[in-house]
């Protein structure tokens, strides 16, 4: 049982959209990542996710919507629903999902992390 820093941990990662766990609990995974740019179309077939905002905003596009998620803001993305990050300037988010999802969902691409660093 070791408390995590969050802004700590985020001064060890530069890159973008490649998350790092840090931490696991009841079959779920906490997630750190950044974004800067846009990110895939994809979905996720049988895991929901929890995009939590640490600091900035970014944009979520869904087929039908934009939904703009600010500073201390959250929004669950269903399973299933199509869904593509993008943020105009870099942004710390957190994520919680399901060990098993894969941060490109059911898109393959340059951008697909199979294996996760813990930090």
């Amino acid at each position: 049982m070791n408390k995590v820093n969050i802004e700590e941990k985020f001064s060890l990662f530069n890159d973008y959209f490649n998350p790092r766990i840090v931490g696991e609990l009841n079959g779920q995974q906490v997630k750190l990542v950044k974004f800067k740019g846009e990110f895939v179309w994809h979905k996720h077939d049988n895991e929901d996710e929890m995009f939590y905002v640490v600091k900035g905003k970014f944009k979520m596009e869904f087929k039908d919507k934009i939904v703009e998620i600010n500073e201390q803001e959250f929004l669950i993305v269903p399973k299933g629903v199509e869904h593509k990050p993008s943020a105009e300037n870099e942004v710390s988010i957190m994520l919680f999902e399901s060990a098993a999802t894969l941060n490109t969902g059911d898109t393959k691409s340059d951008l697909t992390r199979a294996v996760l660093e813990k930090i």
